[in-house]
């Protein structure tokens, strides 16, 4: 497989994540829309289903969607990261940057999607927090444990239940965010994807956004961080258990 295709596959399977998945934040945190005030938990789930949707539009790439999922199959020692991808520095760099356009595009169509809400929305939070995490209690230690905790739930799941994301199922996937989500994103709103929270906060800073504030960069090197931390431990044990599995048995 070229390394175009796998480009055009995370990009247009990522903007598809972040379209739904910011989507369903605008639709509970801006004024006016029919799902204003839907709670954290309908946010969960519809980020479960961007997941659903993303993996199957990069069926081709393996639909890592992720940098931390790419970092995790490095870290693990796999030699493809698809089917006929090798795994080596242009095909990793091919898959963060098709992650990292698909993420500021996604956020970029959801804002055309919401544009009549962004504008008589008064909160600047609300406007920010469509597009990017942001913590509960601001900690930077804390904040940064969290990430990287449920970075490493989500790849660790994955490479241990199926290699990749393809392989592991889209609903699998879907199911295995909406728990992380629902029992670890209290803190931190789970970025757990470097690209979703750093391309769409890209975006709120580029974009005509009215009264949108700060896009808050103090805290944005977390969400980019802490995933890639997670991701990378995820891969390392997800490699070690099998082992000493076998050695005690």
């Amino acid at each position: 497989m070229s390394l175009g295709i796998v480009f055009l596959s995370e990009v247009f399977g990522t903007a598809m994540l972040t379209l739904l998945g910011c989507g369903v934040v605008a639709n509970v945190a801006l004024r006016g829309t029919k799902g204003n005030s839907g709670g954290f938990l309908m946010v969960t789930w519809g980020w479960g289903i961007a997941v659903f949707c993303g993996v199957f539009v990069a069926a081709k790439s393996g639909a890592h969607l992720n940098p931390a999922v790419t970092v995790g199959l490095l870290i693990n020692g796999k030699a493809e990261y698809a089917p006929g991808v090798a795994v080596d520095v242009a095909s990793t760099l091919t898959y963060f940057a098709g992650e990292m356009l698909g993420a500021f595009l996604g956020a970029v169509v959801c804002w055309l999607a919401y544009k009549q809400h962004f504008d008589t929305e008064e909160a600047a939070a609300s406007k920010l927090g469509v597009f990017s995490t942001g913590p509960a209690l601001r900690s930077t230690p804390w904040n940064l444990v969290t990430e990287i905790i449920g970075t490493f739930v989500l790849v660790f799941v994955i490479l241990t239940l199926g290699g990749t994301p393809s392989g592991l199922g889209p609903l699998a996937v879907a199911l295995l965010v909406v728990g992380i989500g629902v029992s670890l994103g209290g803190p931190t709103g789970y970025a757990i994807n470097p690209a979703r929270d750093l391309g769409p906060r890209i975006a709120h800073a580029l974009l005509p956004i009215r009264g949108k504030g700060s896009s808050d960069w103090g805290y944005s090197w977390i969400p980019v961080v802490g995933p890639l931390v997670g991701g990378a431990l995820g891969g390392i044990v997800a490699r070690i258990v099998p082992i000493i599995i076998t050695a005690a048995s």
